[in-house]
């Protein structure tokens, strides 16, 4: 048995030789995370948080979900490796399961690592497809840390990478909160969107192959699409010859309380990516289009794979994983959880003036806080103070935005009770740094 070490002991270990590139913070302290069950997680020290915002939003149904446990444990005993350019029986069936619950007409499914390896392949894939090599995205989006899918994360990390590469475009993206364009119409009339293609179409060198956006982007600030904007892309898009993507890492798999996130649309995209929670917290993404697409990209030549490509251990947790979400209805569970919470938040912007705007849906939601309401100047400063209290009282949440927003994504599991706990903590955290 591995010894136990104490929260100094590791930290003196991660000091000398972790590398501390992370997302959000390069500082090595505590806490250190050791255990977790359903909607907590325990810490070295014993500590107990209640995590919403599911690790790094991939274990939404819950910290070792016991058969996400038995899916590996049975890989285990037959085969958890297979080689990438071989079929595997768990691979198979994982992509029969995969087309019962996608769209009609959206029946092929590539399997990869990562969200970042997904979003790679979808432009890859669209790329190939129309001849085109040109690929936008809003402003606000979030696709992935690789080279190709940082080229269109346009919400940071992006200093000290050099100019961005050819062919990637930013596009205004529909913040319907802070934008000039609609605060004086009481609505979103696509003009930031008409803006963007007509300077799309001013800068193109040639075919624009697709356009990749969240149905609600997530990272950039958890900000929702105004109705009818994703309708009104995919229309821009066909007009051009080029495909539609649609990143549905975080939003996917019943999170938003809809199988999909674009279904509120009824708009179908070309190609969708999924990730995040789909391995259950065991990483594995897939990228998922038509029969025309599949076969004329597949008939090029091109090839797509990494050496875990889809291994039969991670395609069995994805396989219990659709199980889990179709025979629990964690649609309805998510509609429910987020109801709820939805309650907590507007009771808490009615008590604390800090609290500028609701938005979201189901289990993916979040609060922008402002200085004041009638300015909206973001409160950055009181942000990061409250979201580090929350921490140190057993809540953790996910500040964006500089720290003027709040994003809460509690696993599936969460129960009525831990939803009270939480939104005491950020309650009595506000009342401390803001007052109320």
């Amino acid at each position: 048995m591995t010894q136990k070490l104490t929260e100094a002991e590791l930290l003196e270990i991660a000091r000398k030789y972790s590398f501390r590139s992370r997302i959000d913070s390069n500082a090595v302290s505590g806490p250190i995370m050791v255990w977790g069950r359903g909607s907590v997680v325990r810490d070295v020290n014993g500590k107990e948080y209640l995590d919403f915002n599911s690790g790094q939003m991939c274990g939404a149904l819950g910290h070792n979900h016991p058969r996400i446990v038995q899916a590996l444990q049975e890989s285990c005993e037959t085969l958890i490796h297979s080689h990438m350019s071989m079929f595997n029986d768990r691979e198979i069936i994982l992509a029969g399961r995969l087309a019962e619950i996608t769209p009609e007409g959206m029946d092929r499914s590539m399997f990869l690592t990562s969200g970042s390896d997904s979003n790679e392949a979808a432009m890859l894939i669209a790329k190939r497809f129309t001849g085109g090599y040109e690929i936008a995205s809003p402003a606000v989006s979030f696709h992935g840390m690789n080279d190709s899918t940082r080229a269109v994360t346009f919400s940071g990390w992006h200093e000290g990478y050099g100019p961005y590469a050819p062919g990637h475009y930013p596009i205004l993206a529909p913040y319907e909160y802070r934008c000039e364009y609609c605060k004086d119409r009481g609505g979103c009339n696509y003009t930031c969107l008409n803006t963007s293609f007509e300077l799309l179409d001013a800068q193109a060198d040639g075919q624009l192959a697709g356009v990749i956006t969240e149905p609600l982007f997530s990272a950039g600030g958890v900000i929702d699409l105004p109705e009818g904007w994703l309708r009104e892309l995919k229309r821009k898009c066909e007009e051009r010859g080029a495909l539609l993507i649609v990143d549905e890492a975080q939003t996917g798999l019943a999170k938003l309380g809809s199988m999909w996130g674009f279904e509120n649309e009824g708009v179908v995209p070309d190609i969708f990516t999924i990730s995040k929670h789909f391995g259950g917290g065991v990483a594995i993404s897939a990228t998922i289009t038509t029969d025309e697409i599949e076969e004329k990209v597949s008939g090029s030549g091109l090839v797509v794979g990494h050496s875990h490509s889809n291994d039969p251990m991670p395609c069995n947790a994805a396989i219990a994983s659709i199980d889990i979400i179709m025979e629990e209805i964690l649609v309805d569970v998510s509609q429910r959880i987020g109801a709820y919470w939805r309650e907590h938040m507007e009771r808490l912007a009615r008590k604390h003036q800090i609290i500028g705007d609701i938005r979201g849906r189901g289990l993916l939601q979040g609060i922008e806080l402002v200085r004041d309401r009638q300015t909206r100047e973001p409160a950055y400063d009181e942000g990061r103070a409250i979201g580090k209290m929350c921490l140190d009282n057993g809540l953790i949440l996910s500040v964006r935005r500089k720290g003027s927003v709040f994003r809460f994504v509690p696993p599936f599991t969460t129960v009525e009770a831990q939803l009270d706990e939480a939104a005491n903590i950020l309650d009595h955290a506000i009342s401390q740094v803001a007052g109320g």
